[in-house]
């Protein structure tokens, strides 16, 4: 008897094989098994979750994350209600922004403090990380707005953002005598400032608004909130307008000529002229000086890049922060600048020192009679007294007809020195040409050296070397001292031509009838690099 297969229907022939009843199959068993393991997953995850709780403490959010919403939502409201300025306060925001995470650091410890108190530890929600994160980037980007825009709401460009109506109002005419050499504080957040003098003991101002609003009540607001007050203590005299983001002041003000200026021009342009006691002035636009004696003391906030002129002042001049065009002349005292400078510089006929300490450029003049003009790739003097003390990079350093003793050290640049007698020259460069030209008669002891450079000299010296050369020897009766030191370059001692007569020797001096005429802008190429 033959054996049949197990589940053989009567009549001894196998069911057909069904592939859709197998995958039904297949995937039940493994939903079940996938059932299996997520139950298994949740209760290690419980049982995980009870035994941290149990040693940490249960989770409990911070207090800082609401702190934080509910102080932005205030100052949103502050905002839009108006009672806060919004271009004031992202200028202050730009600036301390760091002191929120400094704020919320502190408050993050307190909690600890407080919950290592607590009998049963608790972990803190760090759901705010993300708020703080955000906040940052947009203090980062004000702050970025500040130092390369400048502050918010800076031109009257900005201020009408939206396009609204320009309204304009001038307030009634301000003359009151004042003492004589009285100290006048001049503070214009938004507008221009011009200041003369007059031999008279008053004090004139006119004011002229400008407000950008969508209704004449609106504007009304605005001159009535910016308007410039004056007001008088002994010989302290104040004059101030309020700063409003939708408007500018500006001001034409006639003080004493022996009057003390002190300018703050938190936006706009500062000119002076005809003063008799100096002026300080702080401004974040362009600041031009003439006639003015006594010292002149300029400022610029960092942000903005603006130009410096002055004419004819009897007395020092000293400039801090960063500016774009400096123009100086006849100027009877001493130049000190401390910042970069990213246009182009032109100095002639100071009586006193120049001295430009920048980033890149550091220039000491004991007097320039000639000039001096300065830009991205060339210092050039012409006319100058020593001791000269130049230390740059990149730029040819030109410096020619200089009475006194030199220095100059320089990479990346070609060095040219002519000095206008038997005065002292040291030379050093790192990449480029060192020249040195000498009049026929001088009397200087030379000590150069070159590496992988040339020597050539119209003198009688002595050149050795190969890749290494060394050219010394005396001219004359070697009363100077000539040191030159370059590593890549060639080293040239010239001989310049002999002193010639009247015409030549004062086509570069000063006219009696002012003076050189200074390059107009046109003339040098503007890069915002500093010099």
């Amino acid at each position: 008897m033959s054996s049949m297969p197990p589940n053989m229907p009567p009549g001894g022939s196998q069911p057909p094989y069904d592939p859709r009843m197998q995958w039904q199959v297949y995937r039940e068993q493994q939903r079940a098994a996938w059932r299996a393991q997520r139950d298994a997953w949740r209760a290690q995850r419980h049982a995980w979750k009870a035994n941290y709780v149990g040693v940490y403490g249960p989770r409990v959010p911070s207090v800082v994350g609401p702190v934080i919403l509910v102080c932005v939502g205030v100052i949103a409201l502050l905002v839009v209600t108006g009672h806060i300025d919004s271009s004031a306060f992202w200028n202050w925001y730009g600036e301390w922004w760091p002191l929120l995470l400094i704020g919320a650091g502190l408050a993050l410890l307190a909690e600890w403090g407080l919950d290592m108190r607590r009998k049963t530890p608790v972990r803190r929600g760090g759901s705010f990380v993300g708020i703080l994160i955000l906040l940052a980037i947009v203090g980062a980007l004000a702050t970025a707005h500040n130092h390369i825009w400048g502050p918010w709401g800076g031109d009257s460009d900005f201020f009408n953002t939206w396009g609204l109506p320009e309204h304009d109002n001038d307030q009634q005419t301000v003359n009151q005598q004042i003492p004589a050499d009285a100290t006048i504080d001049i503070q214009d957040p938004r507008g221009d400032v011009r200041i003369t003098a007059s031999d008279q003991p008053n004090l004139t101002m006119e004011a002229h608004e400008v407000a950008y609003a969508n209704s004449d009540s609106a504007a009304k607001r605005i001159f009535d909130n910016e308007a410039a007050l004056v007001t008088a203590s002994g010989s302290a005299v104040f004059i101030k307008c309020k700063d409003n983001s939708k408007g500018r002041v500006d001001l034409i003000v006639t003080v004493p000529k022996s009057a003390h200026l002190s300018v703050n021009s938190g936006w706009g342009d500062v000119t002076a002229a005809g003063l008799g006691a100096g002026i300080d002035v702080s401004a974040r636009g362009d600041i031009h000086v003439s006639s003015v004696t006594g010292p002149v003391h300029g400022h610029f906030v960092n942000g903005r890049h603006d130009t410096f002129a002055a004419h004819d002042v009897q007395g020092d001049v000293t400039l801090d922060g960063d500016v774009n065009d400096l123009t100086l002349s006849e100027i009877k005292g001493n130049i000190n600048d401390n910042g970069n400078i990213l246009g182009d510089v032109h100095v002639e006929v100071i009586t006193g020192g120049v001295h430009l300490h920048t980033s890149v450029t550091t220039l000491d003049l004991a007097a320039l009679p000639g000039d001096l003009t300065l830009d991205n790739d060339d210092l050039r003097v012409t006319e100058a007294k020593g001791p000269v003390h130049v230390v740059t990079h990149s730029k040819d350093v030109d410096l020619s007809q200089i009475e006194g003793d030199t220095y100059v050290e320089d990479r990346n640049g070609t060095i040219s020195v002519a000095p206008a007698g038997s005065y002292s020259v040291q030379a050093k460069n790192d990449k480029g040409d060192v020249n040195v030209i000498l009049p026929p008669d001088a009397a200087a002891t030379v000590d150069g050296r070159t590496h992988n450079g040339d020597v050539m000299t119209d003198f009688g010296l002595s050149v050795n070397g190969d890749e290494d050369k060394t050219v010394t020897g005396k001219i004359g009766s070697g009363m100077a001292r000539i040191v030159l030191t370059t590593e890549n370059g060639d080293l040239h001692i010239k001989k310049g031509e002999p002193a010639s007569g009247a015409p030549e020797a004062t086509a570069s001096a000063p006219s009696a009838a002012g003076g050189k005429h200074l390059k107009s802008k046109s003339e040098l190429p503007k890069q915002p690099v500093a010099q």
